[in-house]
């Protein structure tokens, strides 16, 4: 999806896009290669030249950094075909307070698409710990974790850095009317849960939480498995949203026109 968008530069919103891909200017090189466009004045053609030739070059190298500070975080969902590979899951579990009420993270759950990885406050779960765990990533994935998950984290970890890319599913499915809680999701989907979690929710969490505090060590064991079940289901409807959101533009009904052409 990323080498067909143009709204991600200046002066190009998603009416001008569409208008490019109806004029049958469906890549970035087919934008560079048109001497001119009668709807894009010389000087922003150049200018946007100029801003491709810099965007092929960290697609090219993966600088995930560079996207991330320069798009919009509304639009990062277009780069997840892209850094799918280099991609990571992520929910967190809290005690059920806010931050400036004592609240703290009890779990961080992480699965790139091949290993889930639990994160367990007194277990290893560490400002350092988390900074290496998610170092190696260059794209995240949550559901309203730009609300929640990442500002609660950064509010327990203030070394902790979130600069790279960050495709929202909550956020971002609202775009095409979908609403509801993740669970919802899940069922729209066709997503089973463990029989053992199916049905729990966030005060269950925290109820498992102050029973494992208390000492019943089962509870630890089902509140990771409740969390792996978030954490893991995360990726499965990233690509069910991911390819309404791509539906949604249109842009498919071009390539299947310019194939036939």
């Amino acid at each position: 999806m990323i080498k067909h968008t143009f709204c991600v530069f200046d002066g190009i919103g998603e009416k001008i896009e569409k208008k490019l891909w109806q004029e049958g200017i469906i890549t970035w090189d087919d934008f560079v290669n048109e001497d001119t466009i009668p709807f894009v004045s010389r000087e922003r053609k150049c200018n946007i030249n100029k801003s491709l030739k810099f965007y092929t070059k960290w697609l090219e190298d993966g600088n995930w950094a560079l996207f991330a500070r320069q798009i919009k975080r509304k639009d990062h969902w277009r780069f997840f075909e892209f850094f799918k590979n280099d991609a990571v899951c992520l929910d967190i579990e809290t005690n059920g307070l806010a931050t400036e009420c004592g609240g703290y993270v009890t779990m961080v759950g992480l699965y790139d698409g091949n290993e889930y990885k639990c994160m367990v406050r007194g277990k290893g779960l560490t400002e350092a710990n988390l900074i290496k765990a998610l170092s190696p990533y260059k794209y995240l994935i949550t559901f309203y974790g730009a609300v929640f998950d990442v500002p609660f984290l950064i509010k327990n970890y203030p070394a902790l850095r979130f600069d790279m890319m960050h495709y929202d599913i909550c956020l971002d499915s609202k775009r095409i009317g979908l609403r509801g809680g993740f669970k919802k999701f899940e069922k729209w989907f066709g997503i089973n849960r463990d029989d053992e979690v199916e049905g729990m929710n966030g005060y269950d969490a925290v109820r498992l939480w102050q029973m494992y505090k208390r000492g019943d060590n089962s509870s630890l064991n089902t509140l990771i498995k409740y969390n792996r079940e978030d954490t893991v289901n995360l990726l499965a409807v990233a690509e069910y949203v991911y390819s309404q959101l791509k539906r949604a533009t249109g842009i498919e009904d071009y390539l299947h026109k310019q194939m036939y052409e």
